[in-house]
C-alpha cells in the first residue's frame, strides 16, 4: 500500500512538471512565432524585386547590372552542358539583332566554369554580353523568387530594373514575340506594370 502511494505520488509530481514546463513554453514560442513572420510578411508584401549584381564577363572584366539600365532586359541563365540552353542561344541573337534598337537586351549568365564558357562562346559568336558565375550567378537567379531554378532561365526586367515575371525552361521565338508585344504596349501607355506582369506569366 505504502509503496503504491510513493509510486502514484511520483507519477503525479512528474505529471505536473512536464504541465508546468508545457505551460511555460506556450508563451514563449507564440512570441517566437510572431516576431519569425511578421516582419517577414510587412517587408515582402506586394515588395517589387529589382536586381542588382556585379559579374565577370567572358574575358574577365567585372559587369555591373545597371550597366544596361534604361533597357528592357532579358537575364537568360544558361550553361554549355545545356542542350536547351545551347537551343536557345541562336534564337536570342536573333532577338538582339532585331529588337536592340527597339530598347530590349539580352543578358546571357553562364553557371558554369568560366574556361568552358570562354572556349563555346568561340563558335557561338554571343552578339550580346555573358557574364559568367556558379553560386555568384545562382543567387542571382533566386532574386527571382521562384523556389525550383532549372536551366534554361530567363528573368525578364524593366528598363527601371524592376523584375517583371520569369520564363522557366527553353525559351521559343513565340515567348519572345510575346514578350515585345506586352513591353511595347507598356512602353506606348497602353498598360500599366501590373497588367504587363500577368501578361507575361508563362507559368
Amino acid at each position: 500500500m505504502h509503496r503504491s502511494f510513493l509510486v502514484f505520488a511520483m507519477a503525479f509530481i512528474a505529471l505536473m512538471v512536464g504541465a508546468l514546463f508545457y505551460a511555460a513554453r506556450i508563451p514563449l514560442q507564440e512570441t517566437a512565432q510572431v516576431s519569425a513572420v511578421e516582419p517577414a510578411t510587412v517587408d515582402n508584401a506586394d515588395k517589387p524585386i529589382y536586381p542588382s549584381f556585379r559579374l565577370p564577363d567572358i574575358e574577365g572584366v567585372e559587369r555591373d547590372f545597371s550597366e544596361w539600365d534604361g533597357k528592357h532586359r532579358l537575364l537568360n541563365f544558361w550553361a554549355t552542358w545545356c542542350a536547351p540552353c545551347r537551343r536557345e542561344i541562336p534564337l536570342l541573337k536573333t532577338f538582339q539583332d532585331e529588337q536592340s534598337g527597339n530598347g530590349f537586351q539580352v543578358i546571357g549568365i553562364a553557371v558554369d566554369f568560366p574556361e568552358q564558357v570562354a572556349s563555346y562562346a568561340e563558335t557561338a559568336e554571343f552578339n550580346y554580353p555573358v557574364l559568367v558565375g556558379q553560386e555568384e550567378a545562382m543567387a542571382v537567379a533566386e532574386t527571382s523568387g521562384v523556389e525550383f531554378i532549372g536551366m534554361p532561365f530567363t528573368m525578364i526586367v524593366a528598363a527601371d530594373g524592376e523584375l517583371l515575371n520569369t520564363h522557366i525552361g527553353e525559351i521559343l521565338k513565340a515567348d519572345l514575340e510575346h514578350i515585345v508585344k506586352v513591353m511595347t504596349m507598356f512602353d506606348r501607355g497602353e498598360i500599366d506594370k501590373e497588367s504587363a506582369r500577368k501578361a507575361l506569366n508563362f507559368l
